[in-house]
């Protein structure tokens, strides 16, 4: 079957189309089809429906290893702010049954994009390398249990294991930069549930209450002591309660108060030791204020830290370097963001190269003479969950293409 590379203004149509549509995780039911109807286009057998909405395409060229190239598909309940003439008006339905507004707020439509992209390129070029390649877009990244329902659904049994996995994610650094480390790259993380449970009344008669939301609030606070008094400076953790839910007006004290904590971690015994000292504030905490019943604490997701194999980012580093130049390949230290795809290379028993895109306007860093300076600047600008998150249509994509095709080419060659 015949194809030929997409060109620049191919890629910024398929980005700005998926931008202006984005898909709640296990809902990307549109984007899998797209991803499905082109990847069958260019000749790969394609597999659909891996773990909900997870779309595999195949593709047999000669001998060699496999290489497994991966993207994410799902966006953010999020309102978006960017005011770009493609900006999403789209809304969805959570998993709690509220309707939400919906923004590919960190980049995933980036991903597919440039995953397409080395996909076409892959299929129209086969000369220029031997093995079989597995394209794979996941759903539902941001919920933490994308890549497991996919191998939970046989998706090695269906499609094989590969020699490696590879990836990589947008970020609010310059466009033409990589940054890529070895080892312990992004963080465990974990979710909590948090129930305080107190005892309602009048909101002019406290003194016959146990108001929750004040048993809430003296817990998040002792919350930030986790961090400040229990870890040390040389390790990591960060205690983020996201959300806080209780009551319905302003004359009522309710029976409840609901806190969503996400924990991030690197080390086993940081995270052991954190869990454990959440658990015990906020029961204290109930306890203290006399609360009728027991705090629950509900632990509701746990991924790893992503953790890329030495030799295998070694090998892709230095392709990295021949082709942008050493000085544009940066080691970004360790991201206390998190990433599901380490579960795929586990699960396969596979090293996992995973590395950050630049994708942010090179202007405002143009000053910047050392690493740190950049850092800084990073501070001051959109990053990826904000609502006014874009990044550089061109040459983000061509580059991000690029590196995955510069990456599966060390695995795969010619």
């Amino acid at each position: 079957m015949s194809t030929t590379p997409l060109t620049g203004d191919e890629l910024a149509e398929i980005y700005r189309d998926l931008h202006q549509h984005p898909e709640l995780s296990f809902q990307e039911h549109r984007t899998a089809e797209i991803v499905a109807g082109k990847l069958a286009s260019w000749g790969y057998e394609v597999i659909t429906g891996i773990g909900g909405t997870g779309v595999v395409g195949i593709l047999e060229n000669g001998p060699g290893p496999t290489a497994l190239l991966r993207a994410d598909m799902d966006g953010l309940p999020v309102l978006e702010d960017t005011g770009a003439a493609y900006a999403s008006a789209a809304r969805g339905t959570d998993p709690a049954g509220e309707d939400v507004p919906v923004m590919h707020a960190c980049g995933h439509d980036v991903h597919v994009t440039c995953l397409l992209g080395a996909a076409a390129h892959l299929a129209a070029r086969r000369e220029e390398y031997s093995g079989r390649l597995i394209v794979l877009f996941q759903p539902a990244e941001e919920l933490g249990s994308g890549a497991r329902a996919m191998i939970e659904d046989g998706l090695f049994e269906r499609c094989g294991k590969p020699d490696v996995v590879l990836g990589q994610h947008v970020a609010p650094f310059p466009v033409g930069f990589i940054g890529l480390r070895e080892g312990a790259a992004m963080a465990a993380a974990d979710s909590l549930t948090v129930t305080l449970h107190g005892s309602g009344a009048h909101g002019s008669r406290p003194e016959a209450s146990v108001d929750p939301i004040v048993m809430a609030a003296s817990t998040i606070m002792k919350l930030q002591t986790i961090v400040s008094r229990e870890t040390a400076g040389t390790e990591t953790a960060v205690v983020t309660v996201g959300s806080i839910h209780s009551g319905t007006k302003d004359n009522i004290i309710p029976d409840d108060a609901v806190l969503k904590l996400n924990i991030r971690t690197f080390d086993p015994k940081v995270r052991d030791r954190t869990l454990s000292a959440i658990d015990r504030i906020v029961k204290a905490e109930a306890e203290g204020s006399g609360a009728p019943r027991p705090a629950e604490v509900e632990h509701n997701l746990h991924f790893p830290a992503l953790v890329n194999d030495s030799a295998g980012t070694v090998r892709v580093r230095e392709a990295f370097c021949g082709w942008l130049g050493a000085e544009r390949v940066l080691d970004p230290g360790p991201a206390t963001g998190s990433e599901d795809v380490g579960q795929l290379a586990e699960a396969a028993g596979a090293p996992c190269v995973f590395w950050f895109l630049g994708g942010a306007d090179p202007a405002p860093f143009a000053a910047a003479t050392s690493q740190l300076e950049q850092m800084e600047i990073m501070r001051q600008i959109p990053s990826n969950h904000s609502p006014r998150y874009l990044p550089v249509v061109d040459p983000t994509l061509s580059l991000g293409v690029e590196a995955l095709l510069v990456a599966v080419r060390t695995w795969l060659p010619a």
